[in-house]
């Protein structure tokens, strides 16, 4: 959920593994090249308010399939971890748990816009949505996501939950109220035990 600190969380992963010499590289959504950077523009953009959640959901997918294309799978295909700052469940926690989008629609998008492409591995960096969007306020990055009402943020974090109960062997739900420090200790020992495991 927004305010949880994936941004921070995903860019101290990948100094690690750098630090580690292993490649990796980081992404985010939206934007990451640059016809995403045009499109988060466009969806971050506070005086665009009355976009409909179908435009929404087709600008995340536009933005996903361009990354995905010219970022994400040269990078996996040239043996690189990517680390995503949001990424495929995105998509179904905001669009269907938050706008009450059809789930099997979104999924169809969703996996054209990837071509299929899953992650392995999902973080859910939780704390509950009041105390994001405080620390979303207090930092001055308020945008368009933010701006939508408590109950729309509370169903986000919700349909978390519920995808990650859904897939327990990819999802990992850590506990964003504690320090930085903490939290990515555990992003840590998590990522690599998942890489030994599956070297």
């Amino acid at each position: 959920p927004d305010g949880g600190g994936k941004s921070t969380q995903a860019r101290l992963l990948v100094e690690h593994l750098a630090a580690r010499g292993l490649p990796a590289v980081l992404t985010r959504e939206p934007g990451g090249t640059s016809i995403g950077d045009q499109i988060r523009r466009t969806l971050m953009d506070l005086g665009n308010t009355g976009m409909y959640p179908r435009t929404e959901i087709l600008l995340f997918s536009a933005s996903r399939a361009q990354i995905v294309h010219e970022v994400i799978r040269p990078r996996l295909e040239a043996g690189a971890v990517v680390v995503c700052d949001r990424f495929y469940d995105s998509t179904l926690a905001y669009q269907g748990y938050g706008h009450g989008l059809d789930l099997t629609a979104l999924r169809a998008i969703t996996d054209f816009a990837t071509g299929g492409l899953r992650p392995d591995l999902t973080f859910l960096i939780d704390l509950p949505a009041e105390d994001g969007l405080r620390r979303r306020r207090r930092g001055g990055q308020w945008n368009r996501l933010d701006a939508y009402d408590l109950a729309f943020h509370q169903r986000v974090r919700q349909g978390y939950f519920d995808l990650a109960a859904a897939e327990p062997d990819r999802w990992v739900t850590v506990d964003a109220t504690r320090p930085v420090d903490a939290v990515q200790s555990e992003i840590r020992r998590v990522v690599e035990a998942r890489l030994e495991r599956d070297r």
